[in-house]
């Protein structure tokens, strides 16, 4: 579990400069923190003549700061006409300052106001992992690390084309500088990768030595004599653009599949979209679902995984045009005695910022929710409903110059020939080929690309719709092993039933009644004031994998011989073959993540998340763990 973000304190030297109490360092020269960004970090890797003429170009930092070197970037970049079409800024920072902080300090740096204005506006809760911002149309993307560099820098996964080491200095933060961390430079650095430092201290010069780059010396900045520079000791040749086609076929037009279709979109990909439904969907639609993360006192996997998907979810759905949502907030209630011990320790341990979550009493819940409520919980100020139509159409439509979307297209078939994937329908008659396919189309993906070692499960849920005028509907979303939502239009909603090999699609009463018991367990004397024989519902279809987490990456090809001691890089893979599918009960909150992690796997560029969470969603973990079962048992 990794340690309590615990924020930057705002201090000034005597001359105004910013200030680290915890360090005892400052955050820039005292000559200027704009122009030593400029002259140590830009100029020190060849920017901005190295980025021109380029697709993507990719910059990683140790130590964001308060970010005066990456909105020096981006506005350098913003000046340049020759610059690369998109850029990718990954930084590192294990004491970020709090929004109000920040405003405040960059009330200093009048030149930066056009970018500094934008970044406040977009700067994420402080909370540990991953979290991605897009500025200027999607051409550049921060993507902060908020934790440790030595946790942080494992998890990364890029090819850096430049690296600016500003961390403070090494007799004043050693941690930063040491060989073991920076020897992760040399794996995340693309092949040409330069360096630079304003720090020119001998162990410094020895460490990135070590790691594989040869460094020299150069003029520094303001009284500072000297600056370093380094370069990449060339280990192998430049590899070629992934996917230089740039066309893929997306099977699947629900919420998986307007994803991935909308994230490929936004970097230029021609998307050919097939669904056998015969029409998109028409307005909004009756049915919301909920969104909201998880906590969990050891920050499991899962739980960091729901924290990075539904931050993405709250920064992301902003730029969606028409989307039907409320972040009215969300009530998670103790099923009982333990849950609730369990909650409140996790929220002790983990410190989050109360925007982000917090523990309330039974009194308080009932407070946020406007009515009385069944027992304490947690209370997610920024979670809430979606209708997942108008998620759905908000996708398409923001992919629509992009995209050739063909409804009453049902696939069959799948084959990977000289063009690439090719999809055919019940006559064998060729629907589309592209270099790339991507199946989101939930539990019917492995009829097309079977697999040995993956089971899904379709999962049957209902959800029951309630009028709002026989009850008093909560205000926020409340769960307790079920949900109810605010009224809206007329009429709230609860739900759902949760059933395993079940393929009614019509809405029946014993689910209603089911619906109504977990509604008696949420908001007590509610639940029977209804008949369940009369009311109207909803019937939908999950797909599960047995580990309840997502398929999303390259599909394995379980056909194929394995490597000894296979590790998820290794894994034979279907060239060209991806999956986005399993969501289970949680596609709201996982498939805009989802689909900006495969985006950036079909670009080459910085994931999004953590090296151990796309591991732990890979396609290819459940041949992983089946070579692994077969090499570890007894002969």
């Amino acid at each position: 579990m990794p340690d309590p973000l615990v924020p930057a304190r705002l201090a000034f030297a005597a001359d105004g400069t910013p200030f680290s109490e915890a360090y005892g360092d400052l955050y820039h020269s005292a000559e200027g923190g704009s122009a030593q960004a400029r002259h140590v970090f830009l100029q020190g890797n060849g920017l901005p003549q190295r980025w021109r003429g380029r697709r993507c170009f990719t910059i990683l930092e140790t130590g964001f700061g308060f970010g005066l070197s990456f909105l020096t970037t981006w506005q350098a970049w913003r000046e340049d006409p020759a610059r690369c079409a998109r850029l990718h800024f990954v930084s590192i920072e294990k004491h970020p300052f709090q929004d109000s902080d920040l405003a405040f300090l960059f009330k200093k740096y009048p030149h930066l106001e056009s970018e500094s204005t934008r970044l406040a506006a977009r700067w994420p809760m402080l909370v540990p992992g991953m979290h991605r911002i897009e500025f200027d149309r999607g051409n550049v993307v921060l993507t902060l690390f908020f934790g440790d560099l030595a946790e942080g820098l494992p998890q990364l996964r890029f090819a850096a084309d430049a690296i600016f080491l500003d961390g403070f200095a090494p007799a004043k933060n050693p941690a930063m500088w040491e060989p073991r961390v920076l020897r992760h430079l040399a794996r995340l650095a693309a092949p040409g990768a330069t360096l630079a430092t304003w720090s020119v201290a001998a162990p410094v010069r020895a460490a990135l030595e070590g790691a594989g780059f040869s460094v020299e010396k150069d003029k520094g900045f303001g009284t500072k004599r000297e600056m370093l520079r380094g370069n990449l000791i060339s280990r192998k040749k430049t590899n070629p653009e992934k996917n230089p086609l740039r066309s893929v076929i997306v099977i699947g037009a629900g919420i998986a599949g307007a994803a991935v279709c909308e994230r490929l979109a936004a970097r230029g990909w021609g998307v050919t979209l097939l669904e056998r439904q015969s029409a998109p969907p028409a307005g909004p639609g009756r049915h919301a679902g909920v969104f909201h993360p998880v906590v969990t006192r050891d920050d499991s996997l899962f739980a960091r995984l729901t924290r990075a998907s539904f931050l993405h979810l709250l920064n992301h759905g902003k730029n969606l045009e028409n989307l039907e949502w409320e972040r009215c907030g969300v009530l998670q209630l103790a099923r009982d005695g333990e849950e609730q011990a369990a909650q409140r320790a996790a929220i002790d341990a983990l410190a989050l910022p109360p925007g982000y979550a917090q523990y309330v009493t039974r009194k308080a819940a009932a407070a946020h929710a406007g009515v009385p409520v069944a027992a304490d919980g947690i209370w997610f100020p920024s979670g809430g409903w979606i209708r997942p139509l108008s998620l759905v159409a908000a996708q398409l439509a923001s992919a629509a110059g992009r995209l050739e979307a063909r409804f009453g297209c049902e696939v069959s078939r799948i084959a990977r020939e000289s063009a690439g994937w090719t999809a055919y329908d019940h006559a064998g008659r060729t629907l589309a080929q592209a270099p790339v396919m991507v199946l989101a189309n939930a539990a019917e993906a492995l009829t097309l690309a079977p697999s040995r070692c993956v089971r899904i499960r379709r999962v049957r849920g209902q959800v029951s719709f309630l009028p709002a005028g026989k009850f008093t509907a909560p205000r926020v979303v409340v769960l307790r092993g079920g949900f109810v939502l605010p009224a809206h239009r007329g009429e709230s909603i609860a739900g759902a039933s949760y059933d395993f090999d079940d393929d009614d699609a019509a809405a029946r009463a014993d689910s209603h009644a089911g619906n109504l018991e977990r509604l008696e367990r949420i908001l007590p004397g509610t639940g029977a004031r209804f008949d369940p024989a009369a009311l109207e519902g909803l019937v939908g279809f999950r797909a599960v994998a047995p580990d309840r987490l997502p398929l999303i990456g390259a599909l394995a090809d379980d056909g194929a011989a394995t490597p000894r001691n296979p590790q998820p890089a290794t894994l034979p893979r279907l060239e060209g073959l991806y999956g986005a599918f399993a969501y289970g009960s949680r596609g709201l909150l996982w498939a805009g993540l989802g689909a900006e992690l495969l985006a950036s796997m079909l670009e080459g560029e910085p994931l999004p998340v953590e090296g151990r969470l796309a591991d732990a969603i890979d396609p290819g973990r459940f041949l992983l763990r089946s070579v692994r079962r077969a090499t570890s048992a007894p002969a």
